[in-house]
């Protein structure tokens, strides 16, 4: 393995002890540890790209953020929190920090928590992981698509499109669908279903939302950034609400908060639920909040126009946006706030508080930063994250029903999934050691 670039020219080997399936962020850690815990077993790490961490390189605009100070498992979405926080736990957000340093990557922390590179640079990431899988003794074939993984007396089969070979143990780290020019395109969970798993319908996740031209209103704000809260109902009912960023773009919305909310719309709809987006252009204000905040702007500027006095609390160019498409009945420009009837200021506090954002599709897959369902996060052991229906097999990172919502924590989810089951690995290898 060359540790700088990751190209490679290994030939198959016909048997293994561990078997890693994926060379992304949690086949890499996995490995890593694996070989850390387990020196005396041989560890190899399988790749259908060309060239490992694809995903990795274009993460955080190309910086990679590795991680976040704080991690909780309320930060996650999916299975069981319960189970998502004891391997969490296993691994917190110290040892990651500290992983890094030994590797020669220290990391500094930015806005929101976000753990990144002193460098900025997500290819150190990926160097450093490959060097230490290397360091440690992994082996790695890439170019080599894993085509199904049977049980075999003592261990499993593992057909790939270079031959097959024979492991003792069977690592699934194939990500799920999202980005799938990188390599993740949901045949892992193809494989863990023929190994008896229940897989969790899968839907996009941190991904850009498509808006309806109904009013042309994101195409005219296309490029504007500001806060925002929006509230996913779903059946009436406010089911979630999400306070961030959100940009204007010409297909509809994006930013942080829009990419947090679109695993719960697409979710929703998968569910033949009805669904609405609304967004509330002061976030922490309710409607009459809002009222008393435009009553008093009126006292306090009694000449400003509604336009003016509105853009006080809105980026100037969202406020004539939202007005222009307002039954306020006069010229928002020239008509004094103060002069504005009781009716039309409610309106317009109304329209501030849940201005329906008509989304009709996510981008899809390939524009999705992680995916929804997965690997039914029930069916794993969460102190070793062996799978409970196929003894031998282990499962991590993004195959499984759980994501992180935007801010480093769904690589720290990698690193831990990968540390635990590095850890179950070493315990099974053990106890058989043991008992031969």
């Amino acid at each position: 393995m060359d540790g700088r670039t990751g190209n490679l020219s290994l030939e198959l080997p016909s048997v293994c002890d561990v078997a890693i399936v994926g060379a992304g962020a949690a086949g890499l850690a996995t490995a890593v540890f694996t070989r850390r815990l387990t020196p005396a077993r041989s560890v190899l790490l399988l790749e259908s790209a060309n060239k490992p961490g694809a995903k990795i390189l274009i993460s955080g605009g190309g910086r990679c953020n590795v991680s976040n100070a704080v991690i909780a498992d309320t930060d996650f979405w999916g299975g069981r929190k319960t189970i998502v926080r004891q391997i969490l736990r296993a691994f917190p957000v110290r040892d990651t920090v500290a992983f890094f340093r030994e590797l020669g990557i220290p990391l500094h922390e930015e806005a929101d928590g976000k753990l990144f590179p002193d460098s900025n640079r997500a290819r150190d990431v990926l160097d450093g992981l490959l060097r230490e899988a290397a360091r440690t003794g992994s082996g790695l074939v890439s170019g080599c698509r894993v085509l199904d993984v049977t049980r075999e007396t003592g261990g499993f089969r593992v057909s790939t499109s270079r031959g097959a070979l024979l492991a003792t143990a069977v690592v699934l780290a194939t990500g799920g669908c999202s980005l799938p020019k990188t390599g993740s395109d949901g045949a892992g969970l193809g494989i863990a279903e023929r190994l008896g798993h229940t897989t969790v319908a899968t839907t996009p996740g941190l991904a850009p939302l498509i808006l309806l031209n109904d009013d042309g209103l994101h195409q005219e704000l296309s490029g504007v950034s500001h806060d925002v809260e929006l509230t996913l109902w779903v059946n009436g009912v406010a089911d979630i609400r999400l306070t961030g960023a959100l940009l204007w773009t010409h297909f509809g919305v994006s930013g942080p908060v829009v990419l947090n909310a679109s695993r719960h719309w697409a979710r929703a709809v998968l569910e033949g639920q009805k669904v609405a987006l609304t967004a509330n252009f002061c976030p922490g204000r309710r409607f009459e909040d809002i009222d008393a905040r435009l009553t008093a702007l009126a006292i306090e500027r009694p000449k400003a126009s509604v336009q003016a006095a509105l853009s006080t609390e809105l980026p100037a160019s969202v406020a004539a946006a939202l007005l222009s498409r307002l039954p306020i009945e006069s010229d928002p420009v020239s008509q004094a706030l103060a002069h504005l009837s009781r009716d039309r200021r409610r309106r317009l506090a109304h329209a501030l508080s849940e201005w329906t954002l008509p989304v009709s599709a996510t981008r899809g897959y390939n524009h999705a930063e992680v995916t929804a369902g997965g690997i039914a996060l029930g069916e794993i052991d969460p102190s070793t994250m062996e799978s409970r229906v196929c003894p031998g097999l282990f499962v991590v990172g993004e195959a499984l029903d759980v994501d992180g919502r935007i801010g480093g924590f769904n690589f720290q989810w990698a690193w831990a999934s990968a540390f635990v089951a590095a850890r179950g690995i070493d315990s099974r290898e053990s106890g058989a050691s043991r008992e031969s």
